[in-house]
Order: structure tokens, then sequence, then C-alpha cells
């Protein structure tokens, strides 16, 4: 019995050896442990910041709430009047690559950043407090994720700060508005290939956006296997897409598509 038990423990040690070995061997979302900085910059690297421009609302990485390590951040309903003051920090080539947290893909070399709980994507200027230099990036990731930072920066806005050697610095993060156009008179919510389909979704846009008032209507080209366009629009004068875009996204639309006249 003795000699049955021994061998027994032997063989449970020796399965559990193999278990911790397929665990520490499984592989990680990135392909290093620890973070490091790129290769310095080049001329082909010398790209330009990023003009602010009228975009709706990530599918990903707008949700109303979420938790990381233990701590719950809620996502603002709107970027407007942001401005805050605290640390950033810059983040490199452990995560180029890597899809940030709306879906696109991290890339150390363009002007964005990350941010607990501005609406991806938003525009900001972030300035350096002691050196005033400053940069205008698109938020399109969540973090940073230490306490007291702000703003997680890529390498080249760091550069760009002074910061990509020291690390941190003390900035000011306000949101930039993108620049009102007058020509973005339209949404479109979707192409359907079934004119009933279309017909329901139109009733129900014309339902979630009674109090407003504005127009749906189904557009059909003269094709032989059409694509039935609902939109909404044209946009009153003096109203704001804001409005219409924010009341998509609680019915569960978030990626609609923005037309100016010359795109209809």
């Amino acid at each position: 019995m003795t000699g049955t038990s021994g061998r027994h423990s032997a063989l449970l040690a020796m399965i559990a050896a193999l278990l911790l070995a397929g665990c520490s061997s499984a592989p990680s979302r990135y392909q290093h442990d620890q973070d490091f900085t790129p290769s310095p910059l080049t001329e082909q690297h010398e790209m330009a910041e990023p003009e602010p421009r009228i975009e709706p609302r990530s599918a990903m990485g707008n949700p109303a709430s979420y938790k990381v390590f233990g701590k719950e951040y809620h996502v603002m309903d709107s970027a407007v009047g942001y401005k805050e003051r605290g640390i950033a920090s810059w983040y490199g080539m452990k995560f180029h690559g890597h899809r940030t947290s709306n879906g696109e893909i991290y890339d150390v070399y363009q002007f964005t950043a990350a941010h607990k709980t501005l609406p991806l994507p938003s525009y900001v200027k972030v300035t350096r407090l002691d050196n005033g230099k400053s940069v205008i990036v698109r938020v399109n990731d969540r973090g940073p994720f230490h306490e007291g930072r702000i703003i997680d920066l890529s390498y080249v806005a760091a550069v760009k700060l002074g910061i990509n050697k020291q690390g941190t610095a003390e900035v000011e993060v306000e949101v930039v508005q993108p620049p009102h156009d007058d020509s973005v008179r339209w949404v479109q919510v979707s192409a359907l290939s079934d004119i009933k389909a279309a017909e329901r979704l139109q009733q129900t846009l014309q339902q979630a956006l009674m109090p407003m008032q504005w127009p749906v209507s189904i557009t059909t080209p003269d094709t032989v296997k059409p694509l039935h366009k609902v939109r909404i629009g044209p946009v009153p004068e003096g109203e704001s897409l804001d409005a219409v875009l924010a009341r998509l996204k609680e019915i569960n639309i978030t990626d609609p598509l923005l037309l100016a006249v010359h795109q209809l």
C-alpha cells in the first residue's frame, strides 16, 4: 500500500508540474513582457498631428462603465468642456501593432493617446506645464491605469513634448472640438437589400427621434440589386449632429455614416 501510494503521489506531482509548465508557456496577448523604446525617429516618421474632425463614437471601447484592477470607470457621455491637469506618461513597443480599446491598431509613430473615460475617439491638446510644449492627439485607447496619471501618449507624441526619456511630466489635457462642418447634413444608418427591413428600421428611427422631428428617409438607387439606404436628415439649420448620434447610441447604433451633400 505504501509503495502504491508513493507512486500515485509521484504521478500527481508530475502531472501538476506539466500543467504549470503549460500555463507558464501559454501565449500572452503581447509578444514582450516589458515595454521598451522604439527605434529613433527618422524623416519617415515626421507625421503631422491629426486635424480634429467629426467622428461617430467607436463601436468598441465605449461601454457605460468598466472595471480594471477592481476600480470602476464611467465613460463620459460627451467630451465637450473637458479639461484636466495631471501626469502624462507614454507607452511603446510592447503595445505596438496590437489593438487599441476601440479596435484600431496601436502605432507608436502616430499621434494617439489613451484615456480612461473620454469617449473614443476624441481629440485633445496636451500641454506640458513646465515648458509650454503642446501636441494634439487622437484618443483611441483606454488607460493609463496608474494612480495619478491622466493620459498615456504614443511615443511620437511623447517625443513632441520631450518626455520620452524621463517618462512622465505634468500636463494639462483639454478637449479640442472639431470645426463645425456645415456640409455634413445627413446620417446614413444602414444600407439594406430587403426593403421591408429598411421600412422597419425607418419606423424604429422615427419613433426614437420623435422629439427631434428629424426626417428619416429611404433612398433606393436605380440598379439591378439596389441597397435601400436609410438616412436621417437633412440636419436642420443651427442644430448639431451630437444629439442624434447620442440617441442612436442609446439604441445600439454606434457607427453611422456621416454624409455631406456631394456624397448623396
